[in-house]
């Protein structure tokens, strides 16, 4: 396997490019095409054969792609479901459809089949394209009385003769539009680009109709956060057909930079080998380096991790001074002049520590990054304060950012020169974000928590096909409500606090929200996963997958003799012995209270260990690795009665 792109090495001195004249998305890879030419665009290294496609091919493939659709009969406006996942293939195909003049509704080939087949069936797509015949396959028999015209397999599989269907795969597509001709489509800012269906922690997915204007305001609003050099490279491992992923991806693209595909297996790896300049993520995946950092600490002789968790501690004083000086802590909201000049005092004194702990420490877990980030951007969920503290000692440079699929997706975003850790920025130009309190609507004061309204060129065309609910979403002035909880700076950032359906109401009225509890919880290297639970109870509860293997390694050093399940096991052993239920105690009481804001009601007064973690493939979390509540809660209804039979 190859790991440098045989391309030539672009030259930095393009001019910037104006695309503000564009109407569509497709408009883009002509002036990207004509502009950077044999630049790398997309490489897929873990493809066999590899892939590396330059931005002169990646325009020709997609205008090919779309000349073969409109030859077996896709006309404007009609709706293409593409259920398929992260590949170079999945961006021709998006951007094929579009340029067909059609619109696509997106999801991951790996979705469940009941899910896949109600899209498809509610966005009333008339054509197909799958990833493989795999995915076409599961979603039998129920497809073949569907109202399908043709189905487009993106793999090179060969198509049985006998298939009912018209089939396709993706070279025999590619041969039609060699020999067809594209006839471009007149489209606009408001002409439908994709239906994009709500990933549902509750309920059947809405589908989110997001025009070419939503995504092109959202490339506009990114220059003002960062700006790539042609040939920056960004690694892909986010769902590429996630408004998030996708809306970075476009700009990214338009930039000159090459876009490199990864997945899980591969990431840490590729990290080193291919040095991206950018990724986005959710916190999930800045959690799992963070963790993985932690574990190579802790494997460390007891000297040597003692020195670790002194620099550590010294760099953490040192940028929470910085941060107070410079106006950047939530915490000290408005510092006086004195307190300014006592926190610089602090952090000059601490500086040569912080600089030893850069040359000991501090560059080795960048190298495992690559060494070459320009830039992390988060969304997706609130990231949780340590990682955000973790990144900024080890000097990695990390963006956090705020949206909603329906708000194509982001509305908030940190700026490289004011990055105010704890919050998502301020809002992207031409953003209204408005606070009200949640019963009557009334707008609160500046600093005051409430629900988030949002009002953009970003925010969606409505819900496909239900006039209710997106009345319901979205009032008569435009204003978009986003379930959030929150409150805005006095320089417009958006401090999020937590989810209105997440909201933890105990038997006495006070509410709990539950993720910054959470948040606080897994500090602890015990824990790798926590989901708070106390509707109408006394108090807080908490369902705990634990970090097996840090649990190991502390039962060995502590001489227990106790038998600790390994990843992947379901006997508990030794989980519930009352040496580790006294451990997970004591670690969740101390984050717990030494969080920002700790009231008694945040107390988790009791709690149950399960060894089954949250994961996309057994339904506990969605494609974006958030925690499915009302699912975890149905599955575990017997163990959350237990922590509180005891508690009542």
């Amino acid at each position: 396997m190859s790991q440098t792109p045989s391309f030539p090495k672009p030259s930095l001195d393009f001019p910037n490019i104006d695309y503000t004249s564009v109407q569509s998305l497709p408009e883009l890879w002509a002036i990207a095409s004509k502009t950077f030419g044999s630049t790398l665009a997309l490489h897929d290294p873990h493809s066999t054969p590899e892939v590396l496609i330059s931005y002169r091919q990646l325009y020709q493939s997609i205008h090919q792609f779309a000349a073969g659709l409109q030859s077996i009969g896709v006309k404007a406006n009609e709706k293409i479901a593409l259920f398929a996942d992260n590949s170079p293939r999945w961006f021709i195909a998006d951007q094929g459809i579009m340029t067909a003049g059609a619109a696509n509704v997106v999801r991951s080939g790996q979705a469940e089949r009941q899910e896949l087949l109600y899209i498809y069936g509610d966005s009333d797509s008339t054509y197909l394209i799958v990833e493989n015949l795999k995915t076409l396959n599961k979603l039998r028999p129920e497809l073949d009385d569907l109202p399908i015209n043709s189905v487009i397999v993106l793999s090179d599989e060969a198509i049985n003769l006998d298939e009912p269907l018209r089939v396709l795969n993706f070279q025999q597509l590619m041969e039609r539009g060699e020999n067809a001709t594209l006839h471009l489509v007149p489209q606009t800012l408001d002409t439908l680009a994709t239906l994009l269906y709500t990933s549902g922690t509750t309920g059947k997915p809405k589908g989110v109709m997001l025009a070419h204007g939503n995504f092109l305001h959202q490339m506009s609003g990114a220059k003002k956060v960062i700006r790539p050099d042609v040939g920056d490279r960004a690694l892909s491992i986010l769902p590429s057909w996630h408004a998030y992923e996708r809306t970075v991806e476009y700009y990214l693209l338009s930039q000159g930079c090459a876009q490199i595909y990864t997945n899980i297996r591969y990431f840490k790896q590729d990290l080193k080998t291919h040095k991206p300049n950018y990724m986005v993520g959710v916190p999930r995946l800045w959690e799992s380096i963070y963790e993985g950092v932690q574990k190579q600490f802790r494997e460390q002789p007891p000297t040597k991790q003692r020195l670790v968790n002194f620099f550590l501690n010294c760099s953490q004083t040192y940028v929470v001074a910085k941060r107070i000086a410079n106006e950047l802590s939530l915490e000290h909201r408005h510092p006086s002049s004195s307190q300014r000049l006592r926190a610089r005092a602090k952090s000059v004194l601490l500086a040569p520590l912080h600089a030893l702990g850069e040359l000991i420490v501090y560059k080795k877990v960048r190298a495992a990054t690559g060494g070459q980030i320009k830039c992390l951007i988060s969304g997706g969920g609130s990231l949780a304060r340590h990682l955000d503290t973790f990144y900024e000692i080890v000097n990695v440079p990390l963006l956090v950012g705020y949206g909603l699929t329906e708000t194509s997706p982001i509305t908030n975003v940190r700026r490289p020169e004011r990055n105010l850790r704890g919050s998502s920025g301020p809002p992207l130009p031409l953003t209204e974000i408005r606070i009200v309190e949640p019963t009557t609507r009334q707008t609160l004061p500046q600093g005051e928590q409430g629900l988030v309204l949002i009002r953009g060129p970003q925010v969606m065309q409505g819900y496909y096909k239900k006039p209710e609910a997106t009345a319901k979403a979205i009032d008569p002035e435009g204003w978009f409500d986003s379930g959030d909880l929150g409150w805005v700076t006095q320089k417009k950032d958006l401090v999020l606090t937590g989810r209105a359906k997440d909201t933890i109401v105990l038997s006495n009225g006070e509410n709990i929200e539950p993720q910054p509890i959470e948040d606080a919880c897994v500090r602890s290297p015990f824990i790798d996963q926590i989901m708070v639970v106390g509707q109408d109870q006394k108090s807080i509860g908490a369902l705990i997958v634990p970090n097996l293997d840090a649990l190991q390694q502390w039962a060995r050093e502590k001489n227990l003799g106790l038998q600790i399940p390994i990843e992947g096991e379901t006997e508990r052993k030794d989980l519930d012995d009352g040496a580790i239920q006294k451990l997970f105690r004591e670690e969740i009481k101390r984050e717990v209270q030494n969080r920002p804001g700790y009231r008694s009601d945040d107390r988790i007064a009791d709690f149950r260990t399960i060894l089954e973690p949250f994961t996309i493939e057994n339904g506990l979390m969605t494609q974006t690795l958030k925690i499915r509540r009302p699912v975890v809660r149905d599955r575990y209804r017997g163990i959350i009665d237990e922590i509180f039979e005891k508690n009542r």
